[in-house]
């Protein structure tokens, strides 16, 4: 048996008040990091992830911020320092599709909404923390984009232009950082229903698994251990890539 242990690792994990993010931050706290649990409007959620990690022996802490605003990024990421030590790990989960609609019906802010979430919510978390990677020799970053980008739905022109920036970054980060021991990958998540899908009629669902290879859509704990995996020392010698986590809807190189 080979164990993947995190001990002595500090994760942040953004957007992890509930749905994929709520399950990687558990995750990573089962396999010994400690994790701090952003959020940016959900405290009561970010609590009840803490109190999970907390209940069953981790250590976590909740910290409010906008990922798309340096000044806050900066301010969590010290704060996490004093609490749990310095951040070898970061997760960034934290996006939506904000707003779907025909290309030319979406405005340009609409773009560019999703450009600051996927590119510039990265670009300040990696800047935070690399310093303390550098320090340490070891860091991974583990960007959570969508197969979207590689099959587009209706109404998604702003949403996978900003998960192709997320993609570019990746890779400019991982081909620069690798000198610093810093490891730089994408997990592209397929359909995984989460608490924002309450609404999807069953029909919908059940079409969904039928067009999965694998029979059925997948769970956030499917993309959790995706995540972990990136994390651990099992990915030492992988950077830059994308894993998708989609039972084989999408194949892609």
């Amino acid at each position: 048996m080979i164990p993947i242990d995190l001990s002595g690792q500090n994760a942040l994990v953004t957007g992890a008040s509930s749905g994929l993010g709520a399950e990687i931050a558990r995750t990573l706290s089962r396999a010994g990091a400690g994790v701090i649990v952003n959020y940016h409007r959900s405290a009561a959620g970010a609590e009840a992830v803490v109190q999970d990690i907390v209940s069953a022996g981790g250590r976590a802490l909740a910290y409010a911020a906008d990922v798309a605003e340096p000044d806050e990024v900066a301010a969590m990421i010290a704060a996490g320092r004093q609490a749990l030590g310095p951040v070898t790990v970061v997760v960034n989960n934290a996006g939506r599709e904000e707003r779907c609609a025909a290309p030319f019906e979406l405005s340009w802010d609409d773009y560019q909404k999703m450009i600051d979430l996927n590119l510039k919510a990265i670009y300040n978390t990696a800047r935070a923390v690399h310093p303390d990677m550098q320090t340490a020799r070891r860091g991974r970053i583990v960007n959570i984009g969508s197969v979207a980008f590689h099959r587009p739905f209706p109404g998604s022109a702003a949403y996978v232009s900003g998960k192709g920036a997320m993609l570019g970054l990746t890779r400019g980060l991982a081909t620069e950082l690798g000198k610093d021991g810093v490891t730089v990958n994408l997990v592209a998540p397929g359909w995984i229903p989460v608490e924002r899908h309450a609404g999807v009629p069953a029909e919908t669902l059940e079409q969904l698994a039928r067009e999965t290879p694998l029979g059925h859509y997948g769970t956030p704990a499917d993309v959790a251990g995706a995540v972990l995996f990136f994390c651990s020392d099992l990915a030492a010698f992988v950077t830059g890539a994308t894993l998708a986590v989609d039972g084989g809807k999408t194949v892609f190189t």
